[in-house]
């Protein structure tokens, strides 16, 4: 008996599967303590004192950081290098700006120390470290009176004697994170900022999953990691830096699974919730990348490869300083939240132009469990179109229209700018207000098959269920691939694998059920940046780095490609399941007709349950069930597959099409 739940900055999603079927729940979040939300789904789906798995997406390492409420960290690194962290890459973020804004460092001075125990790039020792240095350092940290310590030393990647000779130093009540255990990988800014932010954030990670797992007992408790692969609690605990994408990774994992239940492989992805929309491409598998970011801080440990924008739900519309319509990226959350949740919202947002236009029926929101208060909404909209000078209900179309530009625009940055034509790709839209977009989506981005999978509303929830267990291990070689012997890999690999095994085994995951794939991050020799390639052999690694170079780049080179990491993948098979909740019965009519702003005709409300296998529905329509709402736009048609989810297919595009497989 399996729980899926996933903290989102609204709403927080419940699927439960006791072996057979699914029950779906959604509560609005409490982001102050996300764990009371959490108690109030299992009591409202009647799971108290009962035997269930939790697996769980958080989002408090992301809040953390991105409000810039961490615990007090010591950075601690060699001499000549407390400034690391406060200088980085020297970039812009707004190149011709002449007087950018100073922001303050990641970590004050006065918790920057430096310490002996350095390394050459050979891995000698350049400058030593002694028992009696480390008993130093350690009181000048006890003086500093800090919850959490992060230690950066040269070239630990090569050898991390040192900075566990600190950790033993310093006293077990501190939360201290390793360089050589965090991110085991050249550059030390990088490096450094993930150990400072995996300390920064521990403590508060740590607390938060200590008093979830107290509240749920005896239940056992996995966490998703931003790579989409789930880990015990406990482990978790000390990665909060490998948990800052936790729940966009669930939603890949579900839309995945999906997907490929009626043979679509070939997905862009983009999952719309309350406060962002989180766009992806999967090609087969879903893309990782060990350059992300979270607010303006590099992110280097693996994660899904995503682009997120502040456009959701409860984004809020205003009139900037120009006089033009903005939408986002401030959004108005679970409290107030949009001005028809009834909370005291007093701004327009999309859920209020999407009520207004009709897309929304206020008594059938969440199953009708939380009534939508219309007026509030006209209120709200006519104001802003007033300060417009249009009518209310050009205002909420033009929030729609600018909702949807944001979104559209984030969909060709990871296709069409990364040398990738969308056109062979099927949209799939998720979260609780993905299915109202997803025609105009498609529409704008000229794809001609879309699918809203079933349970979208908490897919990243089915996600968290579905998602495998493992690990991202890795380490930096800095090899020419040329030079490289092809056993020497094999070995160098074998041995991160043992390790990745190793936790598996802790957490009850036997070493035969685990797969493990190889990869290398290569470059030509003189470039800074590095992808990903899948490794065969050394002479398949060198041809396969040099078309996926000309794919993104446009061009190859005739120089030599160097190695600069090695990664393992570790993942155990995930939890077969099947979704039936939502699975159509066919036969029924719709609920009724309604008025549809834009649409001269009526236009029908369908239940899930309601619509049958096989035959074709033309929109316009609405599809409405206790978790989202989907719009199926004039020019559509839609086809129900056998476990409910939605197959849309332009109507240009001709009866064949992967999207019209119903399985």
């Amino acid at each position: 008996m399996l729980l899926g739940v996933d903290t989102g900055g609204t709403f927080t999603d419940f699927v439960y599967f006791d072996g057979q079927g699914v029950r779906t729940h959604k509560v609005l979040s409490t982001p102050e303590a996300p764990e009371r939300a959490i108690l109030q789904g299992i009591q409202a789906l009647g799971l108290e004192g009962k035997p269930f798995h939790l697996v769980h997406g958080s989002t408090v390492a992301t809040n953390a950081a991105l409000e810039g409420k961490g615990v007090r960290t010591v950075y601690i690194t060699n001499h000549g290098l407390a400034d690391v962290l406060t200088i980085g890459r020297q970039a812009r973020e707004a190149l011709y700006q002449l007087q950018p804004q100073p922001h303050p460092p990641p970590v004050p001075a006065a918790l920057c120390l430096e310490t002996g125990g350095r390394l050459g790039a050979d891995g000698r020792v350049v400058e030593p470290l002694d028992e009696a240095a480390c008993a130093a350092l350690a009181q000048r940290v006890a003086a500093l009176q800090p919850k959490a310590v992060a230690i950066n030393l040269l070239f630990s990647w090569l050898d991390g004697r040192f900075e566990q000779m600190i950790r033993r130093a310093l006293p077990d009540s501190l939360f201290v994170s390793c360089s050589s255990e965090v991110l085991p990988e050249i550059r030390e800014y990088e490096r450094g900022m993930a150990t400072w932010l995996n300390a920064w954030l521990g403590p508060k990670v740590r607390g938060y999953l200590q008093r979830l797992e107290q509240a749920v007992q005896p239940a056992p408790v996995h966490v998703m990691q931003s790579a989409g692969l789930t880990l015990r609690a406990d482990h978790a605990a000390q990665r909060a830096v490998n948990l800052l994408l936790s729940g966009p990774a669930g939603g890949l994992m579900g839309a995945r699974y999906v997907a490929a239940r009626h043979g679509i492989e070939r997905l862009l992805t983009f999952d719309m919730g309350g406060t962002s929309t989180d766009v992806a491409l999967i090609d087969g598998r879903i893309n990782l990348t060990s350059q992300g970011h979270i607010g303006r801080y590099p992110v280097a440990v693996p994660m899904v490869d995503m682009h997120t924008i502040g456009a959701g739900g409860g984004s809020i519309a205003r009139v900037d300083e120009g006089g033009m319509l903005a939408v986002g990226p401030a959004s108005a959350g679970a409290d107030p939240g949009p001005a028809c949740y009834g909370r005291g919202g007093q701004q327009a947002t999309v859920t209020d132009a999407n009520l207004v236009l009709g897309r929304l029926r206020p008594n059938a929101f969440l199953g009708g469990d939380m009534a939508l208060d219309v007026a509030a909404a006209q209120r709200v909209i006519s104001a802003l179109g007033r300060e417009m000078g249009v009518s209310p209900e050009q205002a909420a179309r033009g929030v729609i229209d600018l909702a949807n530009e944001h979104m559209a625009q984030a969909l060709r940055v990871i296709s069409v700018q990364r040398g990738i034509d969308p056109g062979g790709f099927t949209l799939t839209a998720f979260g609780g207000a993905g299915g109202l977009h997803v025609c105009a989506l498609a529409d704008a981005l000229g794809l001609q098959r879309a699918m809203v999978p079933a349970g979208a509303g908490v897919l990243s929830a089915l996600g968290m269920l579905v998602a495998p267990r493992g690990r991202q291990m890795s380490r930096t070689l800095n090899s020419l691939l040329d030079g490289c012997d092809e056993a020497d890999l094999l070995a160098a690999f074998r041995r991160l694998a043992d390790q990745g095994l190793e936790e598996l085994r802790e957490e009850g995951v036997p070493p035969d059920a685990v797969e493990c794939g190889y990869s290398l991050d290569c470059r030509y020799a003189g470039q800074s940046f590095s992808l990903n390639i899948p490794f065969d052999s050394v002479a398949g690694a060198a041809e396969a780095f040099h078309q996926a170079h000309r794919q993104r780049f446009g061009h190859r080179l005739d120089v030599p490609v160097e190695v600069v990491n090695l990664r393992v993948a570790l993942s155990a098979a995930g939890n077969p399941l099947s979704w039936q909740e939502n699975a159509s019965k066919g036969g029924g009519e719709p609920l009724e007709c309604l008025s549809l702003a834009g649409v001269d005709q009526p236009v029908p409300v369908w239940r899930p349950a309601d619509l049958a296998c096989g035959p074709a529905y033309d929109g316009p329509l609405l599809v409405v069930d206790d978790l989202a709402t989907i719009l199926v736009a004039t020019g559509w048609t839609l086809r129900v597959g056998d476990d409910g989810s939605l197959l849309l297919t332009k109507k240009s595009a001709g009866p064949c099409g992967t999207a019209e497989r119903t399985g």
